[in-house]
């Protein structure tokens, strides 16, 4: 896009016009006018991917992906084999002694073609059979123990005025207007 807004500025058209064809912000237009203006085409010629760059080298990407392929378990991670973003920046300080944050992990391992998971978090010890007979006794008793719908009341919200009042109600005399 900025290639074609180069080639508007060498026929004379004005940022206001190529923001308008070119579907940007006129700020967009006017800062490439202003490159242009300085260096030309090449000064509006991309630049590559912004961002910080990759603190693993080839080499260990591809040890890193090898030691993903092992397996949590390989690495000291034997309640389940779930390689999660947490655990890869944990092993990514272990082994290459390089700081990553969880997302910084996430990213990384996409790139090698990995997904990270998130474990299931469930107790070990779980009794599936107490569970369901808890559902069907103690949860169908306790369900069922309300007030049925029909025995609900409703009432005005708003405040009632001083002449809504029947007459012989506490406070009907004490209500007089201020002035």
């Amino acid at each position: 896009m900025r290639m074609q807004a180069a080639e508007l500025f060498e026929q004379k058209i004005k940022p206001p016009e190529v923001a308008r064809r070119l579907r940007v912000s006129p700020k967009s237009a006017y800062q490439w006018h202003q490159l242009w203006r300085d260096g030309g085409c090449e000064a509006l010629a991309s630049r590559g991917p912004s961002g910080s760059r990759c603190r693993l080298s080839a080499r260990c990407l591809e040890k890193l992906a090898g030691y993903l392929e092992q397996g949590p378990a390989a690495h000291g991670w034997v309640e389940d084999q779930v390689w999660t973003a947490t655990r890869v920046a944990t092993l990514i300080g272990r082994k290459f002694h390089v700081s990553y944050s969880v997302s910084g992990a996430t990213r990384l391992m996409h790139r090698l073609g990995f997904s990270p998971q998130v474990p299931a978090r469930r107790v070990a010890e779980r009794d599936e059979r107490a569970v369901t007979v808890w559902k069907e006794a103690t949860w169908a008793e306790v369900k069922e123990s309300g007030r049925p719908a029909g025995d609900t009341s409703a009432s005005r919200t708003r405040q009632a005025s001083p002449a809504d009042r029947p007459g012989d109600a506490p406070g009907a005399g004490a209500a007089t207007p201020r002035s």
